[in-house]
């Protein structure tokens, strides 16, 4: 079990200018718990990838509805990856239709949210993805 709490990256990547959600999802997972940091609006990846290293995250999330999650977020595991951060799970919520999500998930992508994912449901896979034995947490 964890004796800390999850420390999570929230992102909004690339010219996407609406963060209503993100913050939504932010409120909610500083709710159940976990430490949020938010980057704000129009990071790049190299940006995010810094922001994860510095911040020393256990995880990190994406919301994107610009359309651009097929071309960001494999630039963005990559930089993760690059800095040595390929241990860190990325997670993408937004839209992102039916048909991408498998190619994000053999991409390196940890979980998908789409539209309607529910609270409970994101921060129970995040959960999920962070869980270690407390002898090997930091």
């Amino acid at each position: 079990m964890r004796q800390s709490p999850i420390r999570i990256l929230i992102a909004k990547p690339g010219l996407d200018g609406h963060d209503r959600g993100a913050k939504v999802i932010a409120r909610g997972l500083r709710d159940a718990g976990m430490e949020v940091i938010y980057t704000g609006l129009r990071q790049s990846p190299q940006m995010i990838a810094e922001a994860a290293l510095q911040e020393d995250v256990d995880i990190v999330g994406l919301s994107i509805l610009s359309g651009s999650h097929m071309t960001l977020v494999p630039a963005i595991r990559a930089e993760m990856d690059a800095m040595d951060l390929a241990d860190v799970p990325l997670v993408v919520g937004g839209i992102l239709p039916d048909e991408d999500q498998q190619a994000l998930l053999d991409g390196g992508v940890s979980a998908v949210f789409g539209p309607g994912a529910s609270l409970g449901a994101i921060a129970s896979t995040i959960e999920q993805l962070c869980a270690r034995p407390a002898d090997q947490s930091t």
